[in-house]
């Protein structure tokens, strides 16, 4: 991938990421929520966060000391 398609990329899952925060406030809010299903979001927002993490190191390169 080049830095245009990794950029692009990160945009879309920190983009996603957010809406994983709205989805996941509103499911608290409800009373009697799904745990599993909460559990499933939670999840599913720590794997983006580490896609973010991953692509953010490929558009920084390394600095050589």
């Amino acid at each position: 991938m080049d830095s245009v398609e990794l950029q692009a990329r990160l945009e879309a899952l920190t983009h996603e990421h957010r809406d994983l925060d709205v989805a996941i406030d509103a499911l608290r809010a409800r009373v009697g929520h799904d745990q599993i299903q909460l559990a499933r979001l939670k999840k599913r927002k720590l794997r983006l966060r580490d896609d973010i993490a991953h692509c953010q190191d490929m558009l920084i390169p390394d600095i050589i000391a």
